[in-house]
């Protein structure tokens, strides 16, 4: 017996040895083949640059497979993401199968491990995914036997991965920290099941931009069941938990040529309602350890359809929530929330926003004997069908204490009966039929953000409406007051037929705006302000239209300070300093206005007109007539969009690789339709687009979404100009316009250094010198930069040159060349008019002469906004010109060619078509001298 067990211990240790030694020395036996036919491999298979620091062949690395090992490893994407990194890790390892190795000298990947990673998948709004890197052999028909190399795998393990997938055609976003799996299956068969066993640290969803899951901790048990023929995925057995919530995921999913099929069922039947709250944002957890919770919800979420984006065929969306027998009491109560009931369905077919059906039906809770119930449906978004039902009485303090609402303290006395039915259309002025009660007794609201409250708060609220139209609304508040800061507000309004409003309003109190926001203070917003009032309203708006005064009573004081307004027609807010209201009938006057807008400044006296109605309605014309004094406007701040869009963040890992992004457009200045004003302004300086102007004097009338600027006149570059202009936005990124300018006897030198747009449009007169004068008048369109759409332009005028000399004109200095004659290079020009006119993108030149140095020029022709020529000059001989020499420019402003001769050809016109494009690229006008 001791023989054969030391028998034994031999034949093992010698195999041991024998086994130990062959994990060492296979590897090195097969180095270079291995990783040779990796890489050709990856070359064959992979439609996207590869790049790793080492390769290594161990048995230790994922013992006991023999594993080549690729470290620093990344790939990129496939198109159109072929430059940005569509996986890098520590450490990419492939499986060799070593049967296949040994006895079929082929290497057969069984196996592929990811450790250390990061994947980031991609897909546009087009559905171009950055994924699609492996090369199908679809036109294969035979085995192919040139190749030693195969994929076959059997496992894939993924370790301490960070995962994003952003899908814009879909607008949804996972990112997934911590994210380990292990997937198990035959997967060289074309129908195989994967065995999947995986778990996320953080896992974040977003849809739409709606953050739904963040930093959940997931965990599942999958069997997958796939088709490689087709390209379909069914999901047959797969078990999550998100953080306590069991989740049931069934479904299948299928890759068209051009999208996808979807049909997934997700799950939750039965669960404690305890379990649910985990699943939620961080914050709701936090306040769940202080909570007890109990009830049973059942929740339902399906995604059923194609997705096509080409067709923009969308998948039906469905979610559904049930809770019962809910129970919340939170930091142990006195009277906890009970019977709370919830039966909530939503569907979103083909994820179409205007089909979005919610149905609540319905809401219940109690606390102690009070309650809240509801039952509300809507179908459609722009111009949804609601059918409400809210009723309430309810102690708010009773019930703030029982939920536990984090930072604020809510108290009073809530009371609410609203019944709502029809459809809401804005535009065709359509409300639901409405019958509704809200009164609220001794309400009180402090939050963590203020350390006073505001109290005192009772509302008597109504609201009628029995006809499901704007004529028969009417809302009753009667009263309503509160107390901050020990100054109490109160406010008394009638309004009825919204359409042809009648109201009556008292307003009275002092409100310090900057310490009310603070109680309701929100991260990156920010108000302040002070309100003075004492105001009252009585009347109609065919009356302020038909102008029966006497049928208004309007009066009372409004006084504003170091209040912030904004609005959608403007990218900055307004500010106004001081300001002191005087409300009179129908006109609403202005003492001593004072305001800032960015770096510009206003005061202004005078006085607006339909001010109510203009407030209480969107159909109200605003009339006012306006004096205004500035020290400094900057017409570039009224852009209606920001000049510079914020960044998309990038990964580091990505940057490198990452094109910039394409500037914005940065809109053009947007004049209001319902706008009736008058301004005469006075303004030391003024500022547009690095144009400084001083001493402007002018009249200004905004009206009917048109800006029109009369008899005004301002100095610039030491020249007084008269100008008249007619502006209109078309949309936020076109506009009209129509410009006479009147300039007489401005230096060039000092144009040319001073004004940018000049320089612009007259870069050949960089080294000219003298006195000119320009009549002119133009008229176009205008691009999203407030640039000129060149092949709209329509005008004409005149160009006076006194004593000029022309200096580095490249037109000239070709002639001077062609001639032999050193004069004409650098031309003293003297009272010489050229007109010109301007239409479909060309600037035709008008027959002029001129005296140089004993010759007598005549030139006229046609010239391009893209610096094209087609000048005709005749050289007068001295001494009296009668004979000449005909010549021919062509070329361009930059290259120009001379020759003899006199016939040339038009230059191609570029007629303006609505919505076309302005021309690309940089852009300089010649000059008609040129």
């Amino acid at each position: 017996m001791k023989n054969v067990i030391i028998r034994i211990l031999k034949i093992s240790g010698i195999s041991l040895g024998f086994i130990l030694a062959l994990l060492f020395i296979l590897p090195m036996l097969f180095p270079g083949k291995i990783a040779e036919e990796v890489k050709s491999f990856a070359n064959q298979k992979l439609n996207g640059k590869l790049n790793f620091k080492e390769a290594n062949l161990s048995f230790f690395n994922h013992f006991p497979s023999l594993t080549l090992t690729l470290t620093d490893f990344s790939l990129n994407g496939s198109a159109p993401y072929k430059n940005e990194k569509l996986l890098t890790a520590k450490e990419v390892a492939f499986g060799i199968n070593l049967k296949s190795l040994l006895f079929d000298k082929q290497v057969n990947i069984d196996k592929i491990f990811v450790s250390d990673a990061f994947i980031n998948v991609k897909v546009n709004e087009k559905g171009e995914a950055n994924y699609n890197v492996y090369k199908s052999d679809a036109k294969t028909t035979e085995k192919d036997t040139t190749s030693t190399t195969d994929l076959r795998l059997e496992k894939i393990a993924i370790e301490n991965t960070h995962l994003v997938y952003d899908d814009k055609s879909t607008k949804m976003l996972i990112d997934a920290n911590g994210f380990n799996y292990v997937g198990n299956g035959d997967l060289d068969k074309a129908i195989f099941d994967l065995n999947t066993d995986a778990d996320i640290e953080d896992f974040d969803f977003t849809y739409n931009g709606e953050q739904y899951l963040k930093n959940k901790k997931v965990n599942a048990n999958l069997i997958t069941k796939i088709n490689t023929h087709s390209l379909a995925f069914v999901f047959e057995q797969n078990n999550l938990k998100i953080n306590k919530l069991p989740v049931e995921f069934k479904g299948k999913f299928n890759f068209l040529s051009n999208g996808y099929d979807m049909d997934f069922n997700i799950k939750s039947e039965d669960s404690k309602l305890n379990d649910f709250f985990t699943a939620l944002p961080p914050h709701y957890v936090t306040w769940l350890d202080k909570s007890k919770v109990n009830g049973s919800t059942d929740l339902l979420l399906t995604l059923k359809g194609k997705y096509i984006a080409s067709k923009n065929q969308k998948p039906d969306l469905a979610f559904n929530m049930k809770i019962r027998d809910g129970f919340i009491n939170y930091n142990n109560a006195p009277i906890p929330a009970s019977n709370i009931f919830l039966n909530f369905d939503t569907k979103l077919p083909s994820l179409d926003t205007e089909k979005l059906q919610v149905n609540i039906d319905s809401i219940f809770f109690n606390v102690d004997k009070d309650y809240f119930k509801a039952i509300i449906k809507t179908v459609g978004l722009s111009k949804p069908k609601i059918a409400a039902r809210i009723q309430s009485k309810i102690n708010l303090a009773k019930m703030n204490k029982a939920f536990g609402f984090q930072n604020m303290d809510l108290r009073g006395v809530l009371n609410m009966d609203i019944k709502s039915n029809g459809v809401y259309d804005k535009k065709n002025n359509k409300i639901p039929v409405t019958n509704g009660k809200v009164f609220l007794k001794n309400g009180f609201v402090k939050t963590i953000y203020y350390p006073n409250p505001i109290k005192n708060i009772n509302v008597l609220a109504s609201i009628s409406d029995k006809l499901g139209n704007l004529n028969d609304l009417k809302i009753n508040i009667t009263p309503a007051s509160f107390e901050f800061e020990g100054k109490p507000i109160y406010v008394n309004a009638k309004l009825q037929n919204f359409d042809n409003i009648n109201y009556d309003i008292k307003a009275k109190g002092e409100l310090d705006v900057a310490k009310i926001y603070k109680v309701f203070s929100r991260k990156g917003l920010d108000l302040e302000g002070y309100i003075n009032a004492d105001v009252t309203f009585k009347g109609s708006q065919n009356d302020a239209m038909k102008g029966n005064y006497k049928n208004l009573h309007n009066s009372g004081t409004l006084k504003l300070r170091n209040i912030k307004t904004t609005s959608e027609y403007l990218p900055k807010p307004f500010l106004i300093k001081d300001g002191t209201f005087v409300f009179h009938q129908d006109k609403m006057n202005f003492n001593d206005f004072v305001a800032t807008y960015g770096q510009s400044d206003f005061k202004m006296n005078g006085y607006l007109q339909n001010v109510i109605d203009f407030v209480l309605t969107n159909k109200a014309i605003l009339k006012g007539n306006f004096a205004l004094q500035s020290n400094y406007i900057n017409c570039d701040e009224f852009m209606s969009a920001s000049a510079s869009q914020p960044q998309t963040a990038v990964p580091d890992i990505l940057k490198d690789n990452t094109k910039p992004l394409t500037p914005a457009e940065t809109g053009v200045i947007v004049i209001p339709s319902n706008f009736d004003l008058q301004f005469h302004a006075v303004a030391d300086k003024v500022n547009f687009q690095d144009l400084a102007l001083e001493k402007l004097n002018g009249n200004m009338l905004i009206n009917n979404g048109k800006l029109i600027m009369k008899n005004n006149s301002f100095d610039v570059i030491g020249c007084n100009v008269k100008m008249e202009v007619e502006y209109a936005s078309e949309s936020t990124n076109k506009a009209a316009f129509d410009f006479k300018i009147l300039a007489k006897d401005f230096d060039v030198k000092r144009a040319y250094k001073e004004v940018k747009l000049f320089r612009e449009m007259a870069s050949a007169a960089e080294s000219a010198e003298g006195i000119i004068s320009l009549d002119y008048k133009v008229a176009g369109k205008l691009d999203g930069n407030m640039q000129p759409i060149y092949p709209s332009l329509i005008g004409g005028g005149t160009l006076s040159v006194k004593d000029v000399k022309m200096k580095g004109f490249k037109m000239f200095g070709a002639v001077s060349r062609k001639t032999g004659r050193e004069a004409i290079k650098n031309p003293d020009l003297s009272k010489v008019d050229i007109n010109t006119t301007i239409k479909n993108n060309i600037i035709t030149i008008e027959r002029f002469k001129f005296k140089v140095a004993g010759f007598r020029p005549r030139i006229e022709g046609q010239t391009s906004f893209d610096g094209r020529l087609n000048i005709k000059m005749r050289l007068g001989l001295p001494p009296l010109g009668i004979i000449g020499i005909p010549m021919k420019i062509t070329g361009t402003k930059d290259n120009p060619k001379v020759s003899l001769g006199r016939q040339s050809e038009d230059l191609k016109e570029t007629e303006y078509e609505e919505g076309q494009a302005p021309i690309q690229g940089p852009i300089t006008t010649p000059q008609t001298t040129n």
